[in-house]
């Protein structure tokens, strides 16, 4: 089926609403405890984080656990190009409010080098099982991941944000696996 850009534009309009009733405090608790027990988590040697806002999953605790246990976190940074790359933090003061109210790492902190243990917590409003996923449209992560296949990734969402189909193009990266309040998928991708 072909979808439109208005298609996914209402896609994400309903899927906002839905996100915005799903979250809580206890779920984003759930979310956190099972990213942290997650073993590519363990395994890891350096861990993306997006920096959640307003209705979304929740890492902020995700990203306090792991730097007070010593894994390299880092944040991404958009740049007016469509290019994102990310930026190593000691702490979560060293962001500071950037485009759309969103907090961001300064351009001058290092870049991780990106292994094969490197893992990459996705964001999206809505979610396949099989891995398919509806971003915000810039397709930052989508670039940013098709340059680096080798990063397994784990998106976080909301139970209520999982759906049987979604509208994937070409360019689309799935993500292997998702972690919602009460379960986690392994994606086919």
């Amino acid at each position: 089926m072909l979808y439109s850009a208005s298609d996914k534009k209402e896609l994400r309009k309903h899927f906002s609403a839905v996100r915005n009733s799903a979250r809580s405090d206890a779920a984003d608790s759930a979310i956190a405890e099972s990213v942290l027990a997650d073993e590519h988590i363990r395994n890891a040697d350096t861990v993306l984080l997006y920096a959640s806002f307003g209705s979304e999953a929740d890492t902020w605790l995700i990203a306090e656990q792991l730097l007070s246990s010593g894994k390299n976190v880092a944040f991404p940074l958009c740049h007016k190009d469509g290019i994102m790359s990310f930026h190593l933090v000691n702490q979560l003061s060293e962001l500071s409010e950037g485009h759309y109210g969103i907090r961001e790492p300064d351009s001058a902190s290092p870049q991780p080098l990106l292994s094969g243990n490197t893992v990459c917590i996705v964001p999206g409003l809505a979610f396949t099982p099989d891995g398919g996923r509806l971003g915000y449209g810039g397709g930052f992560y989508d670039r940013f991941l098709s340059a680096h296949p080798h990063i397994y990734t784990i998106a976080l969402a909301y139970d209520a944000c999982i759906t049987g189909s979604l509208p994937v193009m070409q360019h689309d990266i799935k993500v292997d696996s998702i972690v919602t309040e009460e379960r986690k998928v392994q994606c086919n991708g």
